[in-house]
């Protein structure tokens, strides 16, 4: 007997190309199929060419489903009850009475947009919006990889891909019909098929982007995810920032991702009045979200992360709660923004610097002791030990800022104070980095940039740990550069300059290259290719910007990357003596003029 007997309304097959060239196929671009060369082959000026059409093959229609039935008979023991809580429906608002602090919706968006056109030596970047289209061959193995797991209280999806270019994958917005027919996947969040779709589109997709370890589950998943059970603020959020990830690769949504941030906003509003009387990990949840939300879909000036982090951060330092693997977690989270956020917008850190020694890796729930990735912690790799040290680097833009004020007013003494500190903490600082060794997991050792076993074994995980350890050395030497060119002032073709923001490239290259998680990897990548001034440090950074978009598919990279072509611009246009060239906040006056607010995160 089936479950669920709703009849879903057919789905019109999509026409796939199958006899496109040889170019747009390794490009996975549509071929307008044209001989002897294509438009797309035309317009580069390629050769283009064709390989003969292979016969179509198609699973057996009775197999497929009979297989289908075999799997759902362990998924469907438990259905949670839909009355937990209510949804909006779609219709009874719209974007313009919902508040909001956004100006404008986003539903244009696009990837990052490399011009064909460029005095640029290095080969142009072809990255535009990819098409998603699902067969019926697809339809029947996405059913199949979609099943959620038996669970009333968590839900763990099973992750179609850990390829490196998760940012490409997508849910269909509408279920199968053969998917519909049987008992829909995350049916304990929502009745409607494209909200489903968001669900799964956040567990098997998004939540692998951010974190750095999940070999016992994805933390979003186990702490997060549940909360939106009962959270209607928390579901919202959610909603929104898959659909807004969704829409800004090109994927059409029913309902946009503007209409769920407003509703997510309101719903949060009402939790921060019931004051003493709200479950403090539910509103650190819906802003941790939003937080995630404003970064992915920046656009302008705006301060809103800003503002939910000092929310977040008084919530923290006012609850009396004991902690909980939940809690930790989001805070672990919170404190990553803030910093992350101080060094991009240049402003002080909210949360107090951690004590050195203080943070320990934060694993997955029910993790094996004996984990391959133990000392990597959950959303900062091999870089715990380091941020403390990142912590305090982020404060001292801030404390050169009210140097320079308090100098402009004549107030002698508050600026030989300041000084003092000033130069005291940033020589710790630069200490501290030339002293720091990534957090490495047991009976592994480093030789030659390699990480290596003493006994001569082979490393488990050898590729996801080896991006991660460049991860973590292209924060220390991107560090340096921070610290050399924004504090210290020094001209960009100053030696150590070069020498660090050339590892760091090299170093965030290597990341791309091992595939591994890059959800932290942009301010690193950023603030070294700024100083890049050789054509091969150029092509460094244009290699990895184009691997961290394709993998990741986020708003912020295609900003960074437009605000780095016209860095170069600018540094191409001057002398060596020039005042642009000696100006250490170069791409924030960049980012000023553009109308960009970034958070590198």
């Amino acid at each position: 007997m089936l479950l669920y007997t709703k009849v879903a309304a057919p789905k019109v097959p999509k026409r796939r190309s199958r006899a496109g060239c040889t170019f747009c196929k390794e490009k996975k671009k549509k071929c307008d199929e044209k001989r002897p060369r294509c438009a797309r082959c035309a317009e580069k000026d390629l050769q283009c060419t064709y390989e003969a059409v292979r016969p179509r093959q198609r699973r057996r229609k009775e197999s497929s489903q009979s297989g289908l039935a075999q799997n759902d008979r362990g998924s469907c023991e438990s259905i949670l009850d839909y009355e937990q809580w209510q949804e909006i429906p779609a219709g009874e608002g719209s974007d313009s009475e919902c508040f909001s602090p956004l100006d404008g919706k986003f539903g244009g968006m696009s990837p990052m947009n490399f011009s064909a056109v460029s005095d640029d030596p290095l080969p142009p970047i072809d990255i535009s919006p990819a098409t998603y289209e699902y067969g019926i061959a697809d339809e029947e193995d996405q059913t199949k990889d979609l099943m959620r797991r038996n669970s009333s209280m968590s839900v763990v999806s099973q992750a179609r891909s850990l390829q490196p270019d998760l940012a490409m994958i997508a849910p269909c917005p509408v279920g199968s019909p053969t998917l519909e027919f049987v008992l829909p996947v995350f049916s304990e969040f929502s009745e409607r098929p494209n909200r489903r779709a968001l669900v799964d589109h956040f567990c098997n997709v998004l939540s692998h982007l951010i974190v750095f370890r999940e070999e016992s589950g994805n933390p979003f998943q186990q702490l997060v995810l549940p909360l939106s059970q009962r959270s209607s603020p928390i579901m919202n959020a959610i909603y929104a920032l898959a659909s807004a990830h969704m829409e800004y690769r090109g994927i059409e949504t029913s309902e946009k991702s503007l209409y769920f941030h407003n509703k997510a906003i309101q719903g949060l509003a009402r939790l921060i009045e019931q004051e003493g009387k709200v479950d403090k990990i539910e509103l650190l949840a819906a802003i941790m979200l939003l937080v995630y939300y404003e970064v992915l879909v920046q656009r302008g000036r705006s301060n809103i992360v800003d503002g939910h982090l000092k929310g977040a951060l008084t919530i923290m330092s006012t609850s009396q709660e004991e902690s909980s693997p939940a809690s930790l977690f989001l805070e672990r989270a919170f404190r990553f923004y803030d910093v992350i956020t101080a060094l991009s917008l240049g402003s002080a850190p909210l949360s107090t610097a951690p004590a050195a020694g203080c943070l320990i890796p934060f694993p997955p729930m029910d993790a094996p002791a004996a984990s391959p990735l133990s000392n990597v912690d959950t959303l900062l790799g091999m870089a715990t030990t380091l941020w403390p040290i990142m912590h305090r680097l982020s404060n001292l833009l801030s404390l050169k800022n009210d140097i320079e004020s308090a100098s402009r007013k004549n107030q002698a003494s508050k600026s030989a104070v300041l000084k003092m500190e000033f130069e005291t903490t940033s020589q710790a600082i630069e200490t501290a980095l030339t002293q720091w060794e990534p957090c490495l997991p047991p009976n592994i050792v480093i030789e030659d940039g390699v990480l290596r076993s003493p006994s001569g074994r082979d490393v488990p995980e050898r590729q996801q740990l080896q991006s991660i350890l460049h991860n973590a050395l292209a924060y220390r030497h991107s560090a340096f550069v921070y610290l050399y060119r924004t504090i210290y002032g020094y001209p960009p073709h100053r030696e150590v300059v070069q020498k660090h923001s050339h590892a760091a490239l090299v170093h965030c290259l290597e990341t791309v290259t091992h595939k591994g998680p890059m959800g932290a990897l942009l301010w690193p990548l950023f603030v070294a290719a700024c100083e890049a001034v050789t054509t091969e440090d150029r092509a460094l950074a244009r290699k990895a910007f184009i691997g961290i978009d394709q993998r990741q598919g986020m708003t912020n990279i295609g900003q960074a990357w437009d605000i780095l072509k016209e860095v170069w611009k600018r540094l191409d246009d001057v002398n060596d003596n020039s005042s642009q060239v000696k100006d250490t906040d170069l791409w924030r006056k960049v980012s000023t003029e553009m109308g960009m607010n970034i958070v590198f995160g």
